[in-house]
C-alpha cells in the first residue's frame, strides 16, 4: 500500500473514532473539590472507556485536528475583560446566599467568556448550572463520593453541589476557583478544543492519555485563573487568599489522584500562576507547550 493510502486509511480511521464515540454517548466527566480553610476536599475523575483499538488500526494517525487545540482563535483575544464582578457575601450556614452566590459567580463567568467568544468571532453557548445538596446521578454517571463540582460534557451542564461541610465554613475564593475551573471545561468543549482531545485520546496508550488529561485538566486551571485575574484586589480576591490558594495547589494539588492525570503539585501551581499573571486565554495553551511543562 503506498504513502498516499496509508494516509487516506489513517484518516478514515479518525473519523470513524470519533463517530463512534459520539454514537455511543461516550462522555467525559470532570469532578472537582471546592478549596476551603482547611484544605482541598476528595476530587476524583471519570473517564467512559473509548472503544479498544481495533486490530491492524495503525498507532499514528495524521493531523487529528491539533491545530483546534494549539492555535485556537481565543488564544489571541488578549485579556479577559474586567465585568466588575462582585458576588457579594457568603455568610455561614445560609444555603440561599450560597445558591447566590454560586448562580451570580456563573453570571460573571457567562459575560467574561461572551465577551472572549466574541472577540475571537467564534459561536458562545452558556453552560446550565444546576446547584444541588445531595449526590446525583449526571448524564455522565454516578456521582463521585466526597466531590463538590461536575461539568457534565453531554448535557453541557455544570453541577456544583452545596455539601454540608461548604455550608458551615464557605471559603469564597476557593468555591470561586472551583467554578471557574469547570466553566474551563466547558470553553474546551464549546471552542471545539475537546474535539482534539477526545480523538487523540482514542487513538493513545495509557501514558499518552494521562498526558492529554493534564493538558486538559491544567488549562481549565489556568482559564480558571485568568478569569480570577479580573477580581484581583478585590475582597474576594485578596493577595492573601490566592497566594494562600496557589501554595496550598503547590504542596497538595496532585494528593488524592492514584494517577498522575491532573499535574503534580507544582505543575498545577504554575499553571494558576501564569493564569493569573497574564489573563489571556493564550497563556493557557497547554497543548503547544513541551510535555516537561505539563508533567
Amino acid at each position: 500500500m503506498n504513502s498516499v493510502h496509508k494516509t487516506k486509511r489513517a484518516a478514515l480511521v479518525a473519523a470513524a473514532l470519533v463517530l463512534a464515540l459520539a454514537a455511543a454517548g461516550l462522555v467525559l466527566v470532570l469532578v472537582d473539590g471546592t478549596l476551603t480553610p482547611r484544605g482541598l476536599r476528595n476530587e476524583a475523575q471519570q473517564l467512559a472507556d473509548p472503544p479498544s483499538r481495533a486490530a491492524g488500526q495503525q498507532a499514528r494517525v495524521p493531523d487529528l485536528g491539533k491545530a483546534v487545540a494549539t492555535r485556537n482563535p481565543l488564544y489571541r483575544t488578549g485579556r479577559l475583560t474586567d465585568v466588575n464582578c462582585r458576588p457579594g457575601p457568603l455568610p455561614a450556614r445560609s444555603i440561599t446566599a450560597y445558591r447566590r452566590f454560586l448562580t451570580r459567580v456563573t453570571a460573571c463567568l457567562n459575560r467574561v467568556w461572551g465577551l472572549q467568544f466574541r472577540k475571537a468571532d467564534m459561536p458562545f453557548t452558556k453552560p446550565r448550572l444546576r446547584i444541588i445538596t445531595r449526590k446525583v446521578k449526571t448524564p455522565c454517571g454516578v456521582w463521585n463520593a466526597g466531590a463538590d463540582g461536575v461539568y457534565c460534557s453531554t448535557d453541557r451542564t455544570m453541577y456544583l453541589m452545596i455539601s454540608k461541610d461548604q455550608l458551615r465554613n464557605p471559603f469564597p475564593l476557593g468555591i470561586t476557583r472551583l467554578i471557574a475551573h469547570e466553566y474551563g471545561h466547558h470553553v474546551q468543549q464549546i471552542s471545539g478544543i475537546w474535539n482534539y482531545y477526545w480523538t487523540a485520546r482514542t487513538l493513545a496508550g495509557k501514558t499518552r492519555r494521562l498526558l492529554l488529561s493534564r493538558k486538559s485538566e491544567l488549562q481549565a486551571e489556568c482559564f480558571s485563573a485568568a478569569f480570577m485575574r479580573t477580581m484581583r484586589g478585590s475582597e474576594l480576591v485578596s493577595t492573601a487568599d490566592w497566594a494562600y490558594t496557589v501554595e496550598w495547589f503547590r504542596k497538595n494539588g496532585a494528593k488524592g489522584w492514584p494517577q498522575n492525570d491532573h499535574g503534580k503539585g507544582p505543575t498545577q501551581a504554575a499553571w494558576m500562576s501564569r493564569g493569573f499573571k497574564r489573563g489571556t486565554p493564550g497563556a493557557c495553551n497547554t497543548w503547544a507547550t513541551a510535555s516537561r511543562n505539563v508533567r
